[in-house]
């Protein structure tokens, strides 16, 4: 189990790599433009433009869980420092067992590390839901503000 000081250099060094510019970009992408709303979405994400951008920002947050559920990040100063997770679990959550069932998707890979580093959070359930509304409000305004 990592102290508090290893917990907190874990954390600074994840920010530093969600900061390198083409993160930056996925991360805009995955959490303004990229709304599925099925498994096949996500399917077409993955053979389409952006899949870079989609493998980035799963595959990062899946590794950043990795460090909690192995105990390199504590699990209750991760999830207080960031809540950008609950949102990337709470788009992809509705699919995922479709998308485990499919073949040649290994079914215990998939977010394997993010899924129950969200679900153990003891409010899990609720703070996905209000983050859903959220990202369906920013959806709502943006959609609104476009001539």
């Amino acid at each position: 189990m990592s102290t508090e000081h290893e917990s907190m250099m874990g954390i600074l060094k994840l920010y530093e790599l969600r900061s390198e510019e083409t993160m930056r970009q996925a991360r805009d992408w995955f959490a303004t433009v990229f709304h599925p709303e099925s498994a096949q979405d996500i399917l077409n994400v993955l053979v389409g433009d952006h899949s870079a951008d989609f493998r980035m920002v799963a595959s990062y947050w899946d590794m950043a869980a990795a460090f909690v559920i192995f105990g390199a990040i504590n699990d209750e100063m991760f999830n207080a420092i960031n809540t950008e997770h609950i949102a990337v679990y709470a788009k992809l959550q509705p699919f995922l067992s479709e998308i485990r069932a499919m073949p040649g998707v290994p079914p215990y890979l998939y977010l394997k590390h993010l899924e129950p580093v969200v679900q153990r959070i003891p409010d899990a359930e609720e703070r996905v839901a209000a983050m859903r509304r959220y990202m369906r409000s920013r959806r709502e305004s943006r959609a609104a503000a476009l001539p």
